[in-house]
């Protein structure tokens, strides 16, 4: 079989014991049992073999204390013992067998030739000894700590020579007000984060599929999301991605720690991106990473231990978010011994940041109020408290001062603050998005034939009770979920209920929805 054949489907072979890829290792010889080494693996199985040779003991077996010193036991973790074990194992039972016979022998009176063939047999055993060729047993290479080709393991997608090819045509690119129309259909509200995402992103993927323009290189613009808990942060960015229909990530950065510590290394994050694309790197090099919580990574103050958490990721994210050849691991979170990886360039990379930044409305209202002072012409120091706008004036000093280090919030141009829920807002989100929460319900119910409205009230109702949770859009659903429970469990009972209202007495509990049967209606 050729190389073509085996690599017809177009992901490259790893080796076998480094878990390198073809790309990285060099040309892999292929071996029997579907195994692939590497030309440096190659060499030094061969060290092993010439000091496995020299390095035998008095019973002819190899002595691999001397192998093992030549090799490093983290990279290649063999048992040292695993072919000692077999060799004495064999010769156990061989002895007993031997034994067996030989009482077997003497009750049929035949002990006498049998002892002939015992002479004989150690005569033979002497003589392989000193003839010094080794003693071989048979292993269980499932047995052993490497992936020999017995399936279930990891490949990646070749990369295909020359230009890399656009992920979306020039022309198939939609335009900022067809993006934000689209958006429109699932995302209530924002209008400015929408037009600020819809414009990013197409200037992101004309970059990309132009990839010069008049020899002037465009910068790519990575962007930084600002807002309250539940109000639509990734939601936005997981609907822009099925929108384009391009590879999509989406990560926390609670997990991430810097190197060698216990967490999720940083490269996890286009780890992700490339689980995403199928394992094809043409294709992660043009996806969008979401890096969610990215607020949870800023600087600790007033702390005198190493912030490996928070200052620490953030140095570590500047090459990955500017555009760098990155480490991956294939399919983990970290890299060790045991785990394939692969190089990815982030140039072509969109990275989203997004965050709560909870307190950050203080740290801009100090720096509005310092004009404050005294008279009658004197602004009021406290006009920005009751502001529930206040986010939408955030500029990067603000950033800088809640944590995040210079560098970081340089490589994240394009900032964009999204404006808290108000109950008309919560009464939109209930109704108007194509995945509406009623609509949800609606749907359910209509395959029991039953048809469910809402009064307008009854949603104000709903809208009060979950600003008061203050967590956002969340809230709706968990509030919906408690009152519907009776209604979803009633209905299937009667098959004569037509249509059910929900009204704001139901839902204070001074009342009863609204049924109408069938054939009133």
């Amino acid at each position: 079989m050729t190389d073509q054949d085996q690599n017809k489907d177009g992901y490259e072979e790893l080796c076998s014991i480094c878990r390198r890829p073809e790309s990285v290792a060099g040309k892999l010889v292929r071996m029997p049992m579907n195994m692939y080494i590497c030309p440096q693996c190659m060499d030094k199985l061969s060290d092993m073999i010439d000091s496995q040779m020299g390095g035998m003991n008095n019973a002819g077996a190899i002595d691999w204390s001397k192998v093992m010193s030549m090799y490093n036991p983290s990279n290649f973790q063999m048992d040292p013992n695993m072919f000692n074990q077999n060799i004495t194992k064999t010769e156990s039972e061989d002895a007993e067998g031997d034994e067996k016979t030989a009482e077997s022998a003497e009750e049929s009176g035949e002990s006498k030739d049998l002892k002939k063939t015992d002479e004989e047999e150690a005569e033979k055993k002497e003589k392989k000894k000193s003839s010094g060729i080794p003693k071989v047993s048979f292993v269980n290479f499932a047995d052993l700590p490497f992936d020999f080709g017995f399936g279930g393991r990891q490949k990646v997608k070749k990369k295909e020579k020359g230009e890399h090819k656009p992920l979306i045509e020039l022309k198939d690119i939609p335009a900022p007000h067809k993006i934000k129309a689209m958006l429109d259909e699932y995302v209530v509200g924002q209008e400015k984060a929408k037009k600020i995402m819809s414009v990013a992103v197409y200037n992101h993927y004309q970059r990309i599929a132009t990839n010069t323009m008049d020899e002037i290189e465009i910068e790519k613009s990575n962007m930084l999301m600002l807002g309250p808990t539940g109000c639509g942060k990734t939601y936005l960015v997981q609907t822009l991605a099925r929108i384009l229909n391009v590879p999509l990530a989406i990560t926390d950065a609670t997990t991430l720690t810097e190197a060698g510590y216990i967490g999720d290394d940083i490269e996890s994050v286009v780890s992700k991106l490339l689980a995403a694309a199928g394992n094809d790197v043409d294709k992660a090099e043009q996806g969008i990473i979401y890096i969610d919580e990215i607020d949870k990574i800023a600087k600790k103050q007033n702390t005198n231990s190493r912030d490996v958490s928070g200052e620490s990721v953030q140095q570590g994210m500047l090459k990955l978010l500017e555009g760098a050849d990155i480490e991956v691991p294939i399919g983990a979170s970290s890299k060790n011994a045991m785990v394939p990886t692969t190089t990815v360039n982030t140039r072509n990379i969109l990275f989203i940041c997004g965050g709560a930044f909870p307190g950050i409305e203080e740290i801009i209202k100090n720096r509005l109020n310092k004009s404050g002072g005294i008279g009658f012409h004197a602004e009021l120091a406290d006009k920005d408290d009751q502001s529930k706008k206040i986010m939408q004036k955030v500029e990067t000093e603000d950033i800088r001062k809640f944590g995040m280090i210079p560098e970081f919030v340089g490589r994240l141009p394009m900032v964009c603050a999204l404006e808290g829920l108000d109950q008309q807002m919560m009464v939109r989100i209930l109704k108007e998005p194509k995945n509406a929460i009623l609509k949800q319900y609606q749907k359910l119910l209509a395959l029991d034939e039953v048809k469910l409205n809402f009064a307008d009230d009854a949603l104000e109702l709903i809208a009060e009770k979950a600003i008061k949770k203050e967590t956002g859009a969340r809230a709706l659903r968990s509030i919906l979920d408690e009152y519907m429970v009776d209604i979803m469990y009633e209905i299937p009972k009667d098959d004569n209920i037509g249509t059910v209202t929900i009204t704001r007495d139901y839902l204070e509990g001074k009342g009863a929805p609204e049924i109408i049967v069938r054939g009133a209606e």
